[in-house]
């Protein structure tokens, strides 16, 4: 792992497209989105995201923050053990995963704010994955034209995150994507259109509620001494 993250940082790290999130002690630092981190045990992540591990980042030039998913309730203090920045919650699914769930979002963010982690939750604009996974209906939602995206955003908003993350921008295949789309339809598939609204509609969306949430974490941030990057 650490060899992967050098290879990373000294490969791409001085391009300007590398994305680094301004921390809370001023510095500028790679953020890595681990999925499926809970198979990894948390001792092996402590070796390398903890100060005393074998192979540790912690500060040298390949420190980065480092964002657990977090599915179920129990993986919060694995994630705390292995010494990660903060945690998301990747699925678009409201109530798939205790972390998918609107109604555990406030309770995360506390239990963040308690021992100095990033909550980032996941949004999406819906969910449909049955073209790839035929039996997979009951966790299917439907966008009601922009509705299910825009209560996903605002509870986002009502939890105060250090971030907000989006699933996705281009997943067809699992119905959550927010580019622009278009009618169309091949010999075995119809893709997923926005009409009656324009091929914009959620890239619209996001643009509003971006705006929103930059005011809003602005002054959160004022009110509690953060970085607002």
């Amino acid at each position: 792992m650490y060899r992967n993250v050098k290879y990373i940082i000294d490969k791409y790290g001085n391009h300007p497209a590398f994305y680094r999130y301004k921390t809370k002690n001023g510095s500028a630092l790679p953020m890595f989105y681990v999925y499926d981190s809970y198979i990894t045990t948390a001792e092996k992540w402590a070796n390398l995201l903890t100060s005393s591990g074998s192979q540790s980042i912690r500060n040298s030039p390949y420190d980065a923050l480092f964002i657990a998913l977090l599915v179920e309730k129990k993986h919060r203090y694995e994630i705390l053990r292995g010494g990660f920045d903060g945690i998301y919650t990747y699925f678009a699914t409201n109530g798939f995963t205790y972390g998918s769930s609107y109604e555990n979002w406030a309770k995360l963010k506390f239990f963040c704010d308690q021992f100095d982690l990033m909550f980032i939750p996941s949004v999406g604009p819906g969910y449909i994955d049955t073209s790839i996974r035929p039996w997979n209906t009951q966790n299917t939602r439907n966008r009601v034209n922009g509705k299910y995206y825009e209560e996903a955003l605002s509870a986002a908003l009502q939890a105060h995150p250090s971030i907000i993350s989006i699933t996705s921008f281009n997943e067809w295949h699992e119905g959550t994507q927010i580019e622009k789309a278009i009618p169309k339809r091949t010999s075995n598939t119809v893709y997923l259109d926005y009409r009656p609204h324009k091929p914009s509609l959620y890239l619209d969306l996001t643009r509003k509620w971006s705006e929103k949430y930059s005011k809003e974490r602005a002054t959160y941030a004022l009110d509690h001494q953060l970085p607002v990057s």
